[in-house]
C-alpha cells in the first residue's frame, strides 16, 4: 500500500506540473516538486523499517500543499490537490503501521 501510494504520488505530482495543470504553460519548474520523493523509493520498495519510519514526515509537506492548493485553486489543479491530499494520506497511514507492526519489540522469537 505505501510503496503504490508512493509512487502514484510521484507521477501524480509529474503529471500534475508538467501536462495536466501546470503553474505555466508547457510546465514549470514546480515539477521539481516530485525529487523529495525519490530519495525514500528505493527504501520503501525494499521494506526498509527506518524508512518507514522517516518518510512519513516527509509526506507531510505534500500533505499541507494539496490542502492550501485544494483550498485556493480551481477546476482540475484543485481536483489533482485532493488526489495528493488522499494519496499522502494513503502512504502516511501505510507507512506507520508498516514501521509499527515491523517493531523488534512486536516481532516473534
Amino acid at each position: 500500500m505505501a510503496s503504490a501510494s508512493l509512487i502514484a504520488l510521484i507521477f501524480l505530482c509529474l503529471a500534475w506540473e508538467l501536462w495536466l495543470a501546470p503553474l505555466r504553460p508547457g510546465g514549470s519548474w514546480l515539477v521539481l516538486k516530485a525529487l523529495p520523493l525519490l530519495a525514500p523509493l528505493m527504501g520503501i520498495l525494499k521494506g526498509r523499517r527506518y524508512t518507514y519510519q522517516w518518510a512519513p514526515m516527509l509526506v507531510l509537506a505534500y500533505f499541507a500543499e494539496g490542502v492550501v492548493r485544494a483550498w485556493s485553486d480551481n477546476g482540475l489543479s484543485a481536483a489533482l490537490a485532493v488526489a495528493e491530499i488522499m494519496l499522502s494520506t494513503v502512504f502516511f497511514f501505510a507507512s506507520v503501521t508498516y514501521a509499527r507492526l515491523s517493531a523488534p519489540s512486536r516481532t516473534v522469537r
